[in-house]
Order: C-alpha cells, then sequence, then structure tokens
C-alpha cells in the first residue's frame, strides 16, 4: 500500500523534510534569542537614560573603552570648547534623513584633559570637499549633559574613507582623535542632549528604545514552518496513495472491459 514510500524521489523528499525540520526550529530559536538581546538592550538604555547623570570622568578615561553597561549613560562635563581642534563627521543624516555632518568639538576639562563632544547635526548645504559652514561653539566654561557613546570602529556599519578634506573624519574615535591633537582623550565620545546658547547644531535625538521588532514573529513563524512541514509530507503521502489507488482502480477496469469485450467477440466467433 505505501511501498512507494520506498522509491527514490520519495526517499529523497523524506530525508529534504526530516531535515528541514530542525533547520527551522534552529532558526526560529536564533530568532528568539535576537528578540531577547533586543529586549535586553531596550531595558539597558532605558535604565542608562532613566538614571541620574555623573560627570563624564567618572565612567571612562584615556585609552580605555567604554564598557557596555555605560553606553548610553547620561553624563555631565565642565570646561572649555577647543573650537581648533574642532572637525565635522561626514554622513550623518537628521530624524528625517537629510544628509549632513556632525559637529565633534573637544570639551577641555579643568584637569587638562579632553572629552569630544558630538555638538549635533547641520546640513551639508555646500561642496563636501570643503569644511562646512559650522556654528560658533559656547565661548567660555560651560557645563554640558550628554549621553556617553562607544567609539566608533571600522566595520561597525560606517564606511571608513581615507584622503577625506582637513578637518573632516568619517568615525567618532576618541584614539585616533587623540593623536590628531596631542591631548589626552576620555574614551568614547558624549551625544549633548541639550543645545548650550542659541544657533546651536540640531542635538541628535536620544535611540528608540521602545521598539522590539518582528523578531519574536519570525521565531513563531519557523516554529509554525516546522510543523507543517510532518502535516504537509502526510498530506502529499495520502495524496499521492489515493492517485494511486485510482490508477489502479482505472487499469484494473480497463483490463476488466477489454477482457469482457475479447471474450463477446469470442462467443460471437
Amino acid at each position: 500500500m505505501y511501498r512507494f514510500l520506498l522509491s527514490r524521489q520519495w526517499v529523497i523528499t523524506t530525508i529534504v523534510a526530516l531535515a528541514l525540520i530542525p533547520v527551522m526550529i534552529k532558526l526560529g530559536f536564533w530568532q528568539l534569542h535576537r528578540h531577547e538581546s533586543r529586549v535586553a538592550r531596550n531595558d539597558r538604555i532605558g535604565h542608562s537614560l532613566a538614571a541620574a547623570p555623573v560627570p563624564v570622568s567618572e565612567l571612562t578615561r584615556p585609552g580605555r573603552p567604554v564598557p557596555g553597561e555605560d553606553i548610553w549613560r547620561r553624563v555631565t562635563a565642565s570646561g572649555t570648547y577647543d573650537t581648533k581642534g574642532e572637525v565635522v563627521v561626514r554622513m550623518r543624516t537628521d530624524d528625517e534623513g537629510k544628509p549632513g555632518y556632525w559637529v565633534l568639538t573637544p570639551l577641555v576639562l579643568d584637569d587638562g584633559k579632553a572629552v569630544l563632544v558630538n555638538r549635533g547635526w547641520i546640513p551639508a548645504n555646500g561642496a563636501q570637499t570643503q569644511f562646512p559652514d559650522v556654528p560658533a561653539a559656547p565661548s567660555g566654561k560651560v557645563t554640558i549633559t550628554g549621553r556617553l557613546k562607544a567609539d566608533e570602529q571600522p566595520g561597525e556599519g560606517v564606511k571608513d574613507t581615507k584622503g577625506l578634506p582637513p578637518r573632516q573624519i568619517m568615525l567618532i574615535n576618541s584614539e585616533r582623535q587623540a593623536a590628531q591633537l596631542h591631548r589626552p582623550l576620555l574614551g568614547g565620545y558624549v551625544e549633548l542632549a541639550e543645545a548650550v546658547g542659541k544657533d546651536q547644531p540640531q542635538t541628535v535625538a536620544p535611540p528608540d528604545h521602545s521598539s522590539i521588532g518582528p523578531h519574536m514573529a519570525y521565531a513563531i513563524q519557523w516554529w509554525l514552518f516546522s510543523a507543517f512541514v510532518p502535516v504537509g509530507w502526510f498530506i502529499l503521502v495520502r495524496r499521492e496513495r489515493r492517485d494511486r489507488a485510482a490508477a489502479a482502480a482505472a487499469e484494473a477496469a480497463e483490463t476488466e472491459t477489454a477482457s469482457a469485450e475479447a471474450a463477446e467477440a469470442g462467443t460471437r466467433a
């Protein structure tokens, strides 16, 4: 009745079906882990943004990466802006996706160290081979509040282009800028939360930590697919058995009709 399952076609089909089930289950758990990572990231960002701000020098040191648990922490810093060391970061967009620059200005602290401050976004209105018109940083001593970010590294989604015009960079990296400025810089940088003074660059919006993405839905889909595989296999087997039975019955009927016609012809003869 089911001897057709031993045919080459059905053996291959069964093996493929059996192989798909664990693969789909594994893909479902992969999406589940991505969902859990996203939720944990959102919780970490929300906790960091809700925490009371602390002096930036308590969380980072020159030449040290920013610990993962301190990324997005609100920090404060007091000092004077070093406009001579100011650069712009290319290929950055505002909240509406318009191209432009981030303005990166070192803030010299009271102890002589400095921290890079992303003062915000400006549009790319002129030729990108020239340094754009940048709103002047506030003069004198200022106190800022912002979000601590980690240094950007090549291969993390931003192309590290070489041979850029003077005072233009692609990545925000404290070690690179420290070598250019010949001054110790705290690891990472501060993303300004509130502009100090008038006519300043547009501050960067805080990260969205409410969206969990589609990963849980994808996980459920993969697990449903894995459940559909044996169901689909069973349906195909039943259909094949039914089709073969119908074909056999039709063949038997044709044989019986042919035999009857032959017998009738013999009787007439």
